[in-house]
């Protein structure tokens, strides 16, 4: 009797597991225990035991893609394997005309067309204006810290604590600059 217990328990908690895993494909952003545990109908228990079977179903090295806890909660990102791949994918120029201002905001070497990019792809998003100048002020979304694993935005540093090298990122960004053409 007890083997057979445990044959429907597993049964049970693969059947989440691939309910979760569907779950997590169709998510926009890193999902918490309890989002998965209200959409799955389940225990908060039941979810952490089907997330510990994907964890190690996704294992790095074993797949294509990882599951990871970022950015308050759990999301798959592609494995280190496949992240090249999955880069130039990405990179692939937009199958659209550019327009004349597009074009010289593009080769300009202001930081408009760096923030537009951000905003276009979705790594960040208006955060209202400063009341002294009226500069529209920025703030990361979730996906960028789903793209670049953080768990949360506390896991960067801060500008005052890089010291030194604040001047050494800058030499870095002003020499890739000039290679730039014109």
């Amino acid at each position: 009797m007890d083997r057979a217990l445990r044959l429907v328990s597993t049964n049970l908690s693969d059947s989440l597991a691939q309910t979760i895993e569907a779950l997590l494909v169709i998510a926009s952003a890193p999902l918490t225990v309890e989002a998965l545990a209200h959409a799955a109908d389940e225990d908060p228990q039941a979810i952490e035991s089907a997330l510990e079977l994907l964890i190690d179903r996704y294992r790095e090295g074993r797949s294509g893609i990882v599951l990871e806890y970022v950015a308050g909660g759990w999301a798959f990102r592609a494995s280190a394997q496949a992240a090249a791949a999955c880069a130039r994918l990405q990179e692939r120029p937009a199958e659209r005309g550019l327009s004349q201002p597009e074009i010289a905001r593009i080769r300009g070497v202001n930081v408009d067309g760096v923030v537009a990019g951000l905003v276009e792809r979705g790594l960040i998003a208006e955060a209202g204006r400063e009341e002294e100048f009226g500069a529209v002020r920025y703030r990361t979304t979730p996906l960028f810290e789903r793209v670049f694993g953080l768990e949360s935005l506390s896991a960067l540093p801060r500008v005052d604590d890089l010291g030194a090298d604040v001047t050494e990122i800058r030499a870095r960004l002003e020499a890739v600059a000039e290679k730039r053409p014109a």
